[in-house]
């Protein structure tokens, strides 16, 4: 049996499944290499090719958060892109598994593992890695303005400003604030500006501002001495020093109470944290990128965001267009998109008919780039020709659009109960980016009623 030309990290700090994990994939791929610390990982992905990493999420004694495994997975993408990284847990749990699959994961298994499953998850990992690496050459070769960065793509002159406001500003330490409607990009944008920064060889720690509780949030981006509270179990660095010397991209600003806003700005004022259960400040050095889809100026008008923070952390703006503003974009998006599912799903002879672009490039795309991306891969999935067909994409009508009289109708213009609930519920899927919680409260049902609407209506 011939071996895949791979190299495997198994990062465990249970002997019994390193043992068994280097036995199992040692007959399968060309390199396997362990450790039990995972503080050794830096180490070994700077002596040695790494083309995939298995990590388990806990390693702490009686741990079950799974944030150690997040926090590595960070650190890992940081200091090595190209590296596929297979998260590992035996506590199985959806929303973590999508939070884990957003920060970069490339898929996410439970234990004990099928022998059989984990194989092919790690040779697909393997190849999805080849491929990402063939992409960066390729695309250095191509129009720079097209791959301006590594997962920027465009040429219209909406995205040629945004190319020159990055440029400009990341070599500075200027706090920026990008502002978008959700799915245009905005961290692919704050990366990009770390990335270009003299703190590109440092962290990028990110905080998604609307996933932090109200009663968590010190603690989580403060930090808390032992004993600070009930669970407080150990002393805990916060989220901001865990960027001390890098960038920290504050996600979803715009959702903090104006309690929350004032702490917020009073560290950034005085550049240090005190954490919960101590008096003792702590010098940060920090970049500072936030983003967020609200109105803050309108929401400084009506009282609900602090004018003085909106000073602090908007230097420079960097506003990112929606999709249906830069259309000229659409096809090269949609043509990478293809590359990266027929590649993922093994159908690379796979096309995009010529009406099925026209459709494409006509639609609104009220989900941006976000929704492109899950169309794609969709259609890819549910394709049974060479090409892909308009047939092969749900596309939600515009609002603005398909009116007759003095009601509204689908595009189609189906009536059924059933086509009108397909409607709604791929709508609100749209209107909150996949997130299922607000999705299933905008149409008032519970997460597993939509879950199975979801599966009935092929979405």
């Amino acid at each position: 049996m011939s071996k895949e030309p791979c190299n495997i990290l198994i990062v465990d700090d249970d002997q019994d499944i390193v043992v068994a994990g280097r036995l199992l994939l040692k007959q399968h791929f060309a390199s396997v290499v362990t450790t039990s610390d995972p503080y050794q990982i830096p180490l070994l992905l700077q002596e040695q090719k790494i083309d995939v990493v298995l990590l388990d999420m806990n390693y702490s004694a009686g741990a079950t958060s799974s944030k150690e495994g997040l926090y590595w997975l960070k650190q890992i993408l940081s200091l090595n892109p190209s590296v596929s990284v297979i998260l590992m847990t035996a506590y199985g749990d959806i929303e973590l598994a999508v939070r884990a699959l957003k920060e970069g994961a490339t898929d996410f298994v439970l234990k004990p593992w099928q022998n059989d499953k984990l194989v092919a998850i790690l040779k697909t990992a393997c190849q999805q890695g080849k491929g990402k690496t063939r992409r960066t050459a390729e695309a250095a070769e191509q129009n720079k303005t097209a791959y301006h960065y590594a997962d920027f793509i465009g040429v219209s002159p909406a995205m040629q400003r945004v190319y020159q406001s990055i440029e400009k500003v990341a070599a500075t330490d200027a706090n920026v604030l990008i502002l978008g409607e959700n799915g245009t990009g905005k961290e692919v944008a704050a990366r990009a500006l770390h990335r270009k920064s003299h703190r590109a060889a440092n962290v990028f720690e990110k905080v998604d501002l609307g996933a932090v509780s109200e009663t968590l949030f010190e603690s989580e981006l403060f930090g808390h001495a032992k004993g600070a509270f009930t669970d407080a179990k150990e002393d805990r660095a916060g989220r901001i020093e865990a960027a001390n010397g890098g960038t920290l991209f504050l996600d979803e600003i715009g959702n903090l109470s104006l309690a929350l806003q004032a702490k917020l700005l009073s560290v950034l004022q005085n550049r240090q944290v005190i954490r919960l259960g101590t008096n003792k400040p702590r010098p940060i050095d920090i970049r500072l990128v936030c983003a967020t889809n609200m109105p803050l100026y309108d929401m400084v008008k009506q009282g609900t965001f602090r004018q003085d923070l909106l000073y602090r952390i908007n230097t420079v703006e960097i506003v990112l267009p929606p999709l249906r503003e830069r259309r000229e974009d659409i096809k090269l998006l949609a043509e990478h998109f293809l590359k990266v599912y027929s590649e993922k799903y093994n159908r690379k002879k796979l096309g995009i008919a010529k009406d099925t672009m026209r459709r494409l490039t006509e639609y609104h795309w009220p989900g941006n780039i976000r929704e492109l991306d899950h169309a794609m891969e969709r259609a890819v999935i549910l394709c049974d020709e060479d090409e892909l067909q308009a047939d092969d994409f749900y596309l939600a009508p515009d609002d603005n659009q398909h009116k007759q009289g003095s009601g509204e109708t689908t595009a189609t213009g189906d009536y059924t109960l059933e086509a009108l609930e397909k409607m709604m519920v791929q709508k609100a899927l749209v209107k909150h980016a996949g997130n299922i919680t607000h999705a299933a409260k905008e149409l008032g049902i519970t997460r597993t009623a939509l879950y199975r609407r979801i599966e009935k209506h092929g979405l």
